[in-house]
C-alpha cells in the first residue's frame, strides 16, 4: 500500500522540491564530448520531501517503488534508488554543507528507462530540496554539476552534464540550447506552429547495464587518435574517414551532430527542424549504433503521417522513448494513431506527450 508523504514524514516535511525530467530533441551522446544540446523540459516531475530522522540512519522512500531503503549518511553505499541520494547527500558534504540524518519522501511521474531522464530529476529535486532545508547558497548551474557528478561518483554511470542541467535551468516553454564546453546557454522557442509529440516504445532500458559506458570509451579512443582532446575538436570528416571502426563511425556521429545542433540553435523551419531530427535518428542508428527496432519502428511510424516533421529516438538508446516535431494542434491525434499502429506490433507503448499530467 503506498504511503503518503504525510504518513512518511509524520506531517512534519521540512523543505520540498519539485524537478522535470528531459526530452532531447537535438545533440545525443555529444554531452560527454563537449559538444552541443538541445533539450526541452517536460511536464512530468519528481517531488522530494526532507524531513528530520529520529535516529542516526536516514530512511528513504519510493512511492513510485513502494520500497523503503534505510542507510547511514557516510557509512556504505546503499543500492538502488538511495545511491543516487547518498550521492546528492556527499556531495552536499563535499560543497561544504554538512548533511544530518533525514527522511526523504519521493513521488515522480517521470517514466523510469523512458530515456526522459528519471535520474537527473531525482537528483536535481534532492538537491534543491537539501538546498532550501540547509540555506546552501548554491546556484542552478552549480546545482545541475553536483547531480551529475552524484550520479558519476555513486550511482556509476558516467552521465554527461545535459540532463542535469535541463532538469535545473530549463522550462517547459523554450528548447535549451547548451554548449557543454562552456556551459554558454540560450532559451530556444520550437519552430512556429510546431509541438511535440513524445511516446515511449515500452523498451525499458537501464544505462549502467547497457552499453552506454562502452560507447563512452570509443569515442574517447577517437578522440585519442585524432590526437584531439575531445571529439568536439575533430578537425572533420576527411580526417574521421580515415579512422578504423567503430572509431570512424562514433566520430562521424558527433562530428554531424554537433553541426545539426549548431544549424538548429541558428533558427530554421520546421521542415528543416524535422529533417534534422531525422538524420539524427538515422546517424544514432546506423553509425552510433543505440537503436533497436521496434525504436525505428516508431519513428518510421511518426513519419509517416502528413503533420509530423520528423521523429528520432530520444536519450541513449538501447529502448525508451522516441520524440517528434508536429504541427501545432495535431499532437494527439498524431500520437494516439502512431500508437495503435505501433501497439498493433505486438509492443506495448505509451504516449507521454501531449497528455494531461495530474500534480503529484
Amino acid at each position: 500500500m503506498i504511503i503518503s508523504v504525510d504518513e512518511f514524514l509524520k506531517g512534519k516535511i521540512a523543505a520540498e522540491a519539485f524537478a522535470p525530467g528531459r526530452v532531447n530533441l537535438l545533440g545525443e551522446h555529444t554531452d560527454y564530448n563537449d559538444g552541443f544540446v538541445m533539450p526541452i523540459a517536460t511536464p512530468q516531475r519528481t517531488y522530494v520531501a526532507l524531513g528530520y530522522s529520529e535516529n542516526d540512519m536516514c530512511h528513504a522512500y519510493s512511492a513510485t517503488l513502494d520500497q523503503t531503503i534505510s542507510f547511514k549518511h557516510k557509512g556504505d553505499l546503499p543500492g538502488g534508488f538511495a545511491s543516487y541520494l547518498e550521492g546528492c547527500m556527499r556531495m552536499m558534504d563535499e560543497a561544504g554543507v554538512a548533511v544530518p540524518p533525514i527522511d526523504i519522501y519521493i513521488n515522480s511521474d517521470v517514466p523510469m528507462g523512458a530515456g526522459l531522464s528519471s535520474s537527473a530529476a531525482l537528483e536535481v529535486a534532492m538537491l534543491r530540496a537539501l538546498r532550501s532545508l540547509l540555506n546552501a547558497g548554491i546556484d542552478d548551474v552549480e546545482l545541475a554539476k553536483m547531480a551529475q557528478q552524484a550520479e558519476v561518483k555513486f550511482a556509476k554511470v558516467k552521465s554527461g552534464l545535459m540532463d542535469q542541467m535541463a532538469s535545473s535551468v530549463g522550462d517547459m516553454e523554450h528548447i535549451l540550447f547548451l554548449d557543454i564546453r562552456t556551459l554558454e546557454r540560450r532559451l530556444l522557442p520550437l519552430p512556429p506552429n510546431t509541438e511535440l509529440i513524445v511516446i515511449n516504445s515500452g523498451i525499458p532500458r537501464n544505462l549502467s547495464a547497457s552499453k552506454y559506458n562502452e560507447r563512452r570509451q570509443e569515442c574517447e579512443e577517437a578522440a585519442r587518435l585524432l590526437g584531439v582532446s575531445s571529439l568536439r575538436d575533430a578537425p572533420g570528416l576527411d580526417a574521421i574517414e580515415k579512422l578504423p571502426d567503430p572509431f570512424r563511425k562514433r566520430a562521424r556521429h558527433v562530428f554531424t551532430e554537433n553541426e545539426r545542433v549548431k544549424e538548429a540553435s541558428a533558427g530554421v523551419t520546421a521542415e528543416r527542424f524535422g529533417h534534422l531530427m531525422n538524420a539524427s535518428h538515422f546517424s544514432l542508428r546506423d553509425d552510433f549504433e543505440v537503436s533497436i527496432i521496434p525504436l525505428d519502428v516508431l519513428t518510421d511510424l511518426m513519419r509517416e503521417h502528413v503533420d509530423v516533421y520528423g521523429a528520432r529516438l530520444t536519450g541513449a538508446g538501447f529502448g525508451g522513448a522516441c520524440v517528434a516535431l508536429c504541427r501545432k494542434g495535431q499532437a494527439k491525434l498524431v500520437s494516439e494513431w502512431a500508437l495503435t499502429e505501433y501497439n498493433n506490433t505486438g509492443q506495448h507503448g505509451r504516449i507521454l506527450l501531449p497528455q494531461p499530467v495530474a500534480p503529484l
